[in-house]
């Protein structure tokens, strides 16, 4: 039985090493992806385009505005000089945000008043409209502090009021800077190899079937198991080796630390690649040629990267959608990941997530084996 399953497994990787394509695929599409997600992929919004309106005019109205301007996440585009150019500006797309400073503004400040400030913002696109609007009111919070502070100062009093000044520190945990490719970069590692192992377990078998191999290798002394380890060791194999590709490249061009035990990781992995191969056979199993299995992987692969938490955060999502979640291996995986990368925690607080991937993967892999053991009969 070994003997049959290692020439089986043989004959894998030696019909991977002549076909050249196949060999391309696991190796540049995995980085190129890296690459593009890990610099364009992004939670943080940079160089936004905008229009102020200085209605006031004054020394305060001047420091303000250029605080925006000074900071990388405003853009200033245009300076306008009436309300109309303004709106126009945000209107025709030349502006995401819109800043105007009313007249008066200063006169309000002096006196300790709260003073209005006007923030026109392109809700188009409703994720960077709300983080903008939120770098603008830190700005403007963070100058109304200062002012405030520097105005008790000069003039020896607080409007009646003792003088407090709190000063808040922000300190984040596992992430202090904040990086979202400290974020991406360690759930690319899992979508990635969840998209290649399933396009080369379901490529590889309907293929065979398709060049009329499938039933030559039926012929022999063969066992149907024998058949399925032989043809999913290589795969598991394979997929242990994109994961270590993926995620030293990852660490060492991006700088992401890895805090974790690696022993950890290696166990996560290895359960995930079980339900990968699993979803891989079942597609197998249900196409007959490799155009059919590559309609067959956009149907699963893409719900399954939605599901996942990848970059749409699972609380969101109606209830439904929530328990329908239970049934992805990739959110039982990034949780892992991350968690191994950024935290550093071991077994003790990840076998919930083990757990739930070692039964996904059973249960995948018992149907995925039945299914095809029936199709070879």
């Amino acid at each position: 039985m070994l003997g049959r399953i290692y020439h089986l497994l043989l004959k894998e990787f030696l019909q991977l090493r002549r076909d050249k394509s196949a060999r391309f695929r696991l190796l540049v599409p995995p980085i190129i992806q890296m690459l593009l997600f890990g610099y364009a992929a992004t939670f943080e919004v940079f160089n936004v385009a905008t229009v102020v309106l200085d209605q006031d005019q004054s020394q305060e109205s001047r420091a303000l505005l250029a605080d925006f301007v000074h900071s990388s996440r405003f853009q200033l585009v245009s300076v306008a000089a009436k309300r109309e150019q303004v709106q126009e500006a945000v209107e025709s797309s030349a502006a995401q945000v819109g800043i105007v400073v009313p007249q008066g503004f200063s006169e309000l400040l002096r006196k300790g008043q709260s003073a209005p400030l006007q923030v026109l913002v392109d809700g188009t696109n409703s994720n960077t409209a709300m983080l903008a609007l939120g770098y603008v009111g830190k700005i403007a919070a963070s100058f109304g502090q200062t002012y405030a502070l520097d105005l008790a100062q000069r003039t020896g009093r607080t409007l009646g009021r003792p003088l407090v000044h709190v000063d808040l520190q922000e300190r984040y945990w596992y992430n202090p800077n904040l990086d979202s490719r400290w974020f991406f970069i360690p759930g690319l590692i899992g979508t990635l190899t969840l998209i290649t192992i399933v396009n080369l377990t379901a490529f590889a078998i309907v293929r065979e079937r398709e060049v009329g191999t499938l039933e030559q290798i039926l012929v022999t002394p063969i066992q149907p198991i024998e058949f399925i380890l032989g043809k999913t060791l290589p795969f598991f194999i394979i997929g242990l080796f994109e994961v270590v590709l993926v995620a030293v490249f990852g660490m060492l061009w991006f700088d992401v630390p890895f805090k974790g035990n690696p022993l950890v990781l290696m166990a996560g992995t290895s359960l995930f690649l079980l339900s990968v191969l699993a979803i891989g056979l079942l597609i197998s199993t249900l196409c007959k040629t490799q155009q059919q299995a590559f309609s067959s992987n956009f149907f699963v692969l893409n719900p399954m990267f939605i599901l996942s938490g990848f970059s749409f955060p699972i609380s969101s999502m109606p209830q439904a959608l929530q328990w329908l979640t239970y049934l992805d291996p990739l959110r039982y995986f990034l949780v892992i990941i991350r968690a191994t990368y950024l935290k550093g925690v071991g077994f003790a607080v990840l076998w919930p997530e083990m757990l739930g991937l070692a039964t996904l993967g059973l249960v995948l892999f018992s149907v995925a084996v039945l299914r095809l053991h029936k199709s070879l009969d």
